[in-house]
This record gives structure tokens, C-alpha cells and sequence, in this order.
């Protein structure tokens, strides 16, 4: 997405001036910050804004640019309404789902890529004023069609309901292993690991599930990485702009960027727990951002196994926030990550080794043709 910056900027000084509600406000804020094309960016509104601001507990998820209902969480209304799972959303408010996220939702939400910012439109297509109803038409996974009332109830001050467990352990047949990696933001991550797996005695095969992680920490995810290979990795190469004061006292523009580009650093790998040396691949999608782009970036350089799925959110990268008048803050990307070999990572992503695009068929049918390649490979079967 290209965008005059200076004129959206201007416009929206002039917009500021007018009266408007807090949520009006909110909203123009969002749509300008998303011009920037920055994974990274957020509009942080007042906690007694962000108590008026909120979405049904519905898990909405992206598939073929199509919005399913993955799972929701009980309350008297969901009981009522029995969203069936796996239903598409065909309407909101009467209006075909693809237009009300095309001209409601898409204007308002900070991706660096088009895959990217269309699953996050989906997943929050239908937050809101809290309080008010939505009318939504499904066509469940039979094909009938059938229309429920849901209220946007859950704020973003509650916690979501639905949240996964940061890390989760499957296991599948012939010693096949499926770690679920879903956030990177929590130190205990890396012990939770070294718990589930004190050694590798009884892996064949691992995979590490990576599709639902976002922001967090490189360090959460190198410590993992550190105990998957026997060799020292360098991290991701950062960059950051260098400010020149020089310019402000002149009151002259800065018209040649210079960046701030430290040596990247060396992790070790870990001696303090047995390595696993067996066969190892690693799901991605458009959803995984931030510290997890850092992971597969390195994963990839290392040539440890193999990255199954689709390419990243291209959101790797370190983010400030910056506090605003009124309790308010805005949050931008302050550096530009690249992989260790000097792959470009903003806006781009980390492409996998073996693509495999999510299809509604699969969906319905209950099948994940990306786990599956995954579990093929580590089980060494031939395509």
C-alpha cells in the first residue's frame, strides 16, 4: 500500500479539530497510522475508551480471503445463538461480508502486507461500540444458510477469551511430535519446553507450530532454537535511524538517512539440556509476525530443517510507544530487521521451503494439509 504521508497527515490534523466522540476519533487515528504499512503500529486509546470498544467472543479466522467461525466462548448469548463452527460469516449488519471488511474494517488495520492485513481484518471484523447488536448471516459446514444476533460484549481491556495456550505438546503417531508455539512474549516459554522435554528420547520427528504467533521477544524463540542444533547461530541483523541533531538547530531537513547497524549477535547453543538431532520442520503463515519472523529467518539461514506453509506477516522488527495527551499512546516499528544472511524481512517475510495454501475444502473437511506436509517430512516419507 503507497501513500502521501504529508497529505494524510495534514487532512487529519484538520479532522482533529472538528467535534467528534472519542470513538469517531479512534478510528480516524487507526486509518491514518495504517497508511504507514507498519506491522507494527497501534492506536492505544484511553482504558475508559478502550472500555467502550469491544467484539462478540467469536474466534473469526481468513480462509481464501473467506471469514469462518473458528470456535467461541459460552455465555447465554452464544447459547442461544449456537454459532456452529467452521460456519462462514456471509453477512454483517446485511452487508456481504467482503465489503463490510473491504470498506469498514480493511482502511483501519496497520499490516506491512496484503495477506496479513486481511487476516487481521477478519479476525476483528466485528468489534465496535460495546453494547450494540450485530446481525450476521451464516452458512454453516451442511450449507444451510441461517442468520444469529450477537453483541459486542467483550472489551479491549477484558482479557480474550479465547486465547491459546502459549505453548501447547500434540503428539501423532510413530514418534511424532507437534509443539504449538502461539506466543513468544512470556519468559517462561523456553522453560515450558525444557519441561515438556527434559530429553528427546522418545522423538522421531518435531515439528514446531508457528502459525498463530505474533510480536514478543527474539530472545524467547533463539532460546528454544539454541537446544535444536549442536553450532553458535547469529541472530537477525537490526538497523535503526540515527538522529542528527544538527539539523533540528538549523531547521533544515535531514534529506540523507543514516542508520545505526550494530554486528549481529551470536547465540550459543545450549549445553544445559540434551539436543534434539532428528528430522525437524516448522509451520508458518501470514500470521506469524514480530519475534516468530526472527525464529524462521534464522531457522531458515541454519538449514536445520524445513519452514512448511506460507510466507510471514513481514512484521519482524522492534516497536516503541509513544505516550499521547490524555492517556492515549501510539506505537510504531523503531528498527528494521534482516536475516542473518541479509535477507530482507520488513514488508517481505520469511518465504517457506514448502508452500502449502489453506483451503476451504480442507477446512470443512477437517484436514490440515500443512501439518500433514510437515509430518511427512520429519517422517522422511517421499512425496
Amino acid at each position: 500500500m503507497r501513500a502521501d504521508w504529508d497529505s494524510a497527515l495534514v487532512a487529519n490534523l484538520r479532522l482533529a479539530t472538528q467535534s467528534q466522540s472519542d470513538l469517531l476519533f479512534y478510528r480516524r487515528l487507526r486509518r491514518l497510522v495504517a497508511l504507514l504499512a507498519d506491522g507494527q503500529a497501534a492506536v492505544i486509546a484511553a482504558p475508559n475508551v478502550r472500555s467502550r470498544i469491544a467484539r462478540p467472543p467469536l474466534m473469526v479466522a481468513s480462509v481464501e480471503r473467506r471469514p469462518f467461525i473458528i470456535g467461541y466462548a459460552e455465555n447465554d448469548e452464544m447459547r442461544v445463538a449456537r454459532p456452529e463452527r467452521l460456519s462462514e460469516i456471509l453477512a454483517v449488519q446485511g452487508i456481504p461480508a467482503e465489503v463490510w471488511i473491504r470498506d469498514s474494517v480493511l482502511p483501519e488495520t496497520a499490516a506491512a502486507t496484503s495477506p496479513d492485513r486481511w487476516q487481521r481484518a477478519v479476525a476483528w471484523m466485528l468489534q465496535g461500540e460495546k453494547g450494540t447488536t450485530l446481525q450476521l448471516l451464516l452458512r454453516t459446514p451442511a450449507g444451510a444458510e441461517r442468520g444469529i444476533s450477537v453483541t459486542r460484549s467483550v472489551s479491549l481491556n477484558d482479557r480474550w477469551p479465547l486465547d491459546p495456550a502459549p505453548l501447547a505438546v500434540d503428539s501423532l503417531p510413530g514418534g511424532i511430535v507437534v509443539v504449538h508455539l502461539n506466543s513468544l512474549g512470556d519468559d517462561e516459554i523456553p522453560r515450558r519446553f525444557d519441561r515438556a522435554f527434559p530429553d528427546f528420547s522418545a522423538v522421531q520427528g518435531l515439528v514446531l507450530d508457528l502459525r498463530r504467533a505474533a510480536g514478543g521477544r527474539s530472545s524467547i524463540g533463539y532460546q528454544i532454537l539454541a537446544r535444536l542444533t549442536d553450532w553458535p547461530f547469529a541472530a537477525v541483523r537490526w538497523q535503526t535511524p540515527e538522529y542528527r541533531a544538527v539539523f533540528r538547530a538549523r531547521n533544515e531537513a535531514d534529506s540523507a538517512t543514516t542508520w545505526y547497524a550494530p554486528p549481529p549477535d551470536t547465540v550459543r547453543a545450549r549445553r544445559d539440556r540434551p539436543t534434539y538431532r532428528g528430522p525437524l520442520a516448522v509451520l508458518a503463515s501470514s500470521a506469524t509476525a514480530g519475534a516468530a519472523e526472527d525464529f524462521l529467518a534464522v531457522f531458515r539461514v541454519l538449514r536445520r530443517g524445513v519452514i512448511v506453509g506460507e510466507p510471514s506477516a513481514g512484521d519482524a522488527g522492534d516497536a516503541a510507544t509513544f505516550a499521547l495527551p490524555k492517556s492515549w499512546a501510539v506505537a510504531f516499528s523503531v528498527t528494521r530487521h534482516s536475516a542473518p544472511d541479509g535477507a530482507a524481512l520488513a514488508g517481505v517475510g520469511v518465504p517457506p521451503d514448502l508452500g502449502v495454501a489453506e483451503r476451504v475444502n480442507d477446512l470443512l473437511a477437517g484436514r490440515d494439509p500443512s501439518l500433514e506436509s510437515a509430518r511427512r517430512y520429519v517422517s522422511g516419507e517421499r512425496p
